[in-house]
């Protein structure tokens, strides 16, 4: 009201303007001499005057504030809560924190680690439940990999949020393109929907929706590379043609095909360069023009070895080892089995083999290359134990020490110790391990033991020389062979049927013993196809008052003949016969007995054949032994059903009849070194004083 009942004025300007009233002790000339009442405060002239120069350099520093010589007054702060008059002063003011005024630390201190948020989790929240769906990979064949990859199935249904669902998703929606595009489906495109479940509360349903599109092949295939030898070995070796599925994993096994074959064929410094696939979506039928580079290198033949590092053995042994003569065509296999069998010697902690370029000329235009072996010295000593367990031999169990490399290259010194509950010994073998040519082995063996079972009990001395022509699981060879020089001395108790009672007897034997196998089976341990002929022929001589000399032969073979991979029908025949001696003037230990675990399951060891009137086996000259199983394998284990039959007899010569007759089943367990066997076996047409179950316990099939 008060606003209203008195207007307000703004002044007035101009020659009717009222005269402003003077102010006491004001200049006349300030307010007479402008008529007018616009006059300036500062004349233009002296405001000009008084502004500092500016320079055209706008970058340039301001200028410092002109130095009056006048020390600016002293600021004191008012009292408390008083208002700020015109004219007063502050005083200096001091920092509350005494920090305030220290100096900041040099940058070079600053500690630069991010802060760590902590995230509390709230227990109250419950997780998200959620459902996943997946549409449009299964025509595909990529609904298996797609669930095995999956960010919505590696959850669990469970989740934080409907944020981290829908973030899952839209990985899966990526990962669905990829497959897809791994197929030759370029065009393919995925969606995702995250929606709640009707009728179930807090529920969630992730479904992912992949479409395809269309397939992508190859409209051409082309290899750029210099000429190889013969011509078209790369091309016969990338395995694409036009028309196929421009697919990731054939591309690549195709071209790894390559980068294999090349080195095998006399070209070890082959390079597959990066290959080039140009799309054409705009054709009637998507295509890929398909590139690849190839460098192959010089084709080359083996050369010299050369060695480096911490020898373990010269290069005049490292000779005994390759599979390869100097002029051969390259090839990587023959190399990487050079390197299998360094390694299998146990000396090396660390060994390679390794391509070196030379530039000396090969035969027919190639370029040797040497093969240098890098060495590792590694331990040569090693414990070792192998253990077992069958019904007629109980338990025995095998320790051993070995020094491999004790008299070099490769002479070895090895000790064994043998406990069990039927068989006791100790003995010492020398051994020289590719004795002049792989594989080859001389060994010198001396042992004593004590072997106690129902056919006889003898304390035996051997010693014994032996050469041998092995396989190994790195080489196995169609034949090989061992023969050698056995003198034997053991003291035997057997049954005397002259005397009717048992009584202990004195043997000196010499024997040569020698071995052929003839072996077309794909595997030592674990055969699944093939064929073996073994033949084992030892002439000797008994000496027990008279000098009786004999022939013991032995002759065995084996079948392996697979159904499916799964199903193998393996089969074996033993046959053995001892010649020019009666059998009651043969050592116990040297006749031919039957059953047990490598023989007919089901009956004791060693419990086939005659019996003396205790009801003790007492052996034979004769044997023969016949199996057939059925080993079914699923993944690393297996059952084994099986029958055995045979017998041992007085006579020479067996006569395939009186057959013993067993069956049983088995389990393995296969490992990388051979399958673990355990087979429980029952005789089906037992004599008084056989068991009713016997087990077997040991390491590889049973022949």
């Amino acid at each position: 009201m008060a606003q209203l009942s008195r207007p307000g004025t703004a002044p007035a300007k101009g020659p009717d303007a009222p005269r402003p009233t003077p102010t006491p002790g004001a200049t006349p000339s300030a307010v007479e001499g402008d008529p007018n009442g616009n006059a300036p405060i500062v004349p233009e002239a002296e405001f000009d005057a008084a502004l500092p120069p500016l320079s055209s350099d706008i970058n340039a520093p301001l200028e410092p504030m002109p130095n009056t010589g006048q020390a600016p007054a002293p600021l004191t702060p008012p009292a408390s809560g008083a208002p700020i008059a015109p004219g007063d002063t502050l005083g200096p003011v001091s920092p509350d924190d005494p920090q305030m005024a220290q100096p900041l630390p040099p940058l070079a201190s600053f500690d630069t680690t991010p802060l760590q948020t902590v995230v509390v989790a709230n227990p109250e929240q419950p997780d998200v439940r959620y459902e996943t769906k997946v549409a449009g990979l299964e025509p595909l064949d990529l609904d298996a990999q797609f669930k095995s990859l999956s960010a919505l199935r590696e959850g669990d249904g469970k989740a934080a949020n409907t944020t981290q669902i829908a973030a899952r998703a839209r990985e899966d929606e990526a990962l669905a393109v990829r497959l897809m595009k791994s197929l030759g489906y370029y065009d393919a495109t995925a969606l995702s929907l995250v929606e709640p479940v009707t009728g179930d509360t807090g529920r969630y349903r992730a479904t992912v929706t992949a479409t395809p599109g269309r397939l992508y092949t190859l409209s051409s295939v082309t290899v750029q590379a210099p000429p190889v030898v013969p011509e078209d070995l790369i091309r016969r070796n990338l395995p694409l043609k036009v028309g196929d599925p421009i697919e990731a994993a054939r591309i690549q096994g195709a071209e790894a095909n390559v980068a294999l074959v090349l080195p095998q064929q006399g070209y070890p410094f082959v390079t597959i360069g990066e290959r080039d696939i140009l799309l054409e979506d705009q054709a009637p039928k998507p295509v890929g023009a398909y590139t690849l580079p190839v460098t192959p290198g010089p084709r080359s033949s083996f050369g010299r070895l050369t060695t480096t590092g911490d020898q373990v053995f010269g290069l005049d042994h490292l000779n005994v080892f390759p599979r390869f003569e100097q002029g051969q065509l390259y090839d990587r296999r023959m190399q990487d089995d050079l390197r299998d069998a360094l390694v299998a010697t146990g000396l090396f902690s660390g060994v390679a083999v390794e391509p070196q370029r030379t530039g000396r000329p090969g035969p027919d235009g190639t370029e040797e290359v040497d093969l240098l072996v890098r060495q590792t010295k590694g331990p040569p000593r090693t414990l070792a134990a192998t253990g077992g367990y069958s019904t007629g031999q109980g338990v025995r169990v095998e320790g051993s020490w070995q020094h491999r490399n004790l008299f070099p290259d490769e002479g070895a010194l090895i000790a064994t110790v043998v406990a069990g509950t039927q068989e006791q010994g100790a003995g010492a073998t020398f051994r020289r391990s590719n004795a002049g040519r792989r594989d080859r082995t001389f060994q010198i063996i001396a042992n004593a033991s004590r072997q106690r079972y129902d056919a006889f009990e003898a304390f035996t001395g051997t010693l014994s020389m032996r050469w041998s022509y092995d396989s190994t699981p790195i080489w196995q060879k169609p034949l090989t062979y061992a023969y050698g020089v056995e003198l034997i001395g053991t003291n035997e108790q057997t049954y005397d049927f002259g005397a009717g009672r048992r009584r202990r007897a004195t043997y000196g034997i010499a024997a040569l013993p020698g071995q052929v196998v003839f072996d077309r089976s794909d595997s030592l341990l674990n055969p699944t196809t093939g064929y073996r002929l073994k033949l084992n022929v030892s002439p000797e001589t008994s000496v027990r008052g008279a000098v009786r000399p004999y022939v013991r032969t032995m002759a065995e073979g084996t079948a392996y003949y697979p159904i499916n991979p799964s199903l193998v029908i393996a089969g074996r025949v033993r046959v053995g016969s001892i010649q020019g001696i009666d059998r009651d003037d043969l050592a116990p230990s040297r006749r031919y007995y039957g059953g047990g675990g490598g023989s007919v399951r089901g009956y004791g060891f060693q419990r086939l054949g005659p019996f003396d009137p205790d009801g003790n086996p007492v052996g034979g000259r004769s044997v023969n032994e016949f199996a057939l199983e059925a080993r079914y394998r699923f993944g690393d284990y297996g059952i084994v059903p099986f029958i055995d039959a045979g017998n041992s007899y007085e006579n020479k010569l067996p006569t395939f009849s009186a057959l013993r007759y067993g069956a049983g089943i088995g389990g393995r367990f296969y490992t990388n070194f051979g399958p673990m066997r355990v087979d429980v076996a029952t005789p089906l047409n037992p004599r008084p004083g056989d068991g009713k179950i016997a087990l077997y316990i040991s390491i590889g099939q049973a022949f």
